[in-house]
């Protein structure tokens, strides 16, 4: 009889790890990353899954967007020893979260799994509205930017950033990272009518990285700037030389991914509404 009730406590108390893929409007958040005076995705995500799970639940993401920033993509890990199935994680957390924020799929993963330091890669796109009237149905979805752009010369410019390179003139002051070298695997810009999207993918980026690449291709794009620009950018590693940093209501996390052995789903679509 004991066995049996301390095979049944060993059974209860297994702690699993899950993996899960969060879907956010950054508008009314302070960002990702918990904080205590103003409310966040991660503190949302938190509290969702600790009902669903009966006790206090802390989660890691693959990589902390800004405040006003989105996510299609963003990839989490947490543990807990509640028995729970996925379906109820994915419908529990998704009951006990706000309208604007969501999760789209969850799995259980391997101990060694880590959402930020198992990541490959993580892919963003930002999206311009370019046309001499702003925006109404998606205030806060795109960047509005009246001025024509050059999506060939931002292109040309942009193919100077591929590579393992030191990025510091795109790095914002309030970096915390140890160092500004990153690799940007690919960054493409396209146009769709009045609709400039520029994807990039990369192994991580630096804080506003993004932004600041594409404040300083606006300059490009205006013939303010020449493609060249950004090789003398590269080289002189001074972020006061570079361009404005964007808006942040134009970014999207889209993506991770991740070694195959791990059997995470990746997100490869970038945002909908405007394809």
């Amino acid at each position: 009889m004991f066995a049996k009730r301390a095979v049944f406590y060993l059974t209860f108390f297994i702690i699993m790890k899950y993996a899960l893929c969060v879907e956010y409007d950054g508008t009314p958040y302070c960002g990702w990353q918990k904080l205590s005076h103003s409310p966040s995705v991660q503190q949302e995500v938190e509290k969702a899954l600790s009902k669903v799970a009966n006790h206090s639940v802390e989660v890691i993401c693959a990589g902390r967007t800004d405040s006003g920033v989105h996510g299609i993509g963003q990839v989490i890990h947490f543990e807990s020893d509640a028995l729970r199935d996925n379906k109820a994680w994915l419908l529990g957390g998704n009951t006990n979260l706000p309208f604007n924020i969501g999760f789209q799929w969850v799995k259980g993963v391997a101990d060694d799994f880590h959402a930020r330091f198992s990541a490959l890669d993580r892919r963003y796109r930002y999206i311009i509205l370019n046309r001499k009237v702003r925006p109404s149905l998606l205030h806060e979805r795109v960047t509005w930017f009246h001025s024509l752009l050059d999506e060939d010369k931002m292109q040309q410019a942009a193919n100077y950033l591929i590579g393992e390179r030191d990025f510091s003139s795109f790095r914002a002051s309030g970096c915390q990272a140890r160092h500004a070298r990153r690799e940007i695997k690919e960054i493409t810009i396209s146009r769709n009518g009045d609709y400039l999207f520029i994807d990039i993918c990369a192994n991580a980026f630096l804080y506003h990285m993004v932004r600041n690449i594409v404040g300083s291709l606006f300059d490009v794009g205006m013939g303010i700037k020449s493609p060249e620009w950004f090789a003398e950018l590269l080289a002189i590693e001074d972020r006061t030389q570079a361009g404005v940093t964007a808006p942040a209501c134009g970014l999207y996390f889209v993506s991770v991914s991740y070694p195959e052995k791990y059997q995470i789903p990746e997100k490869n679509q970038p945002p909908e509404f405007l394809l």
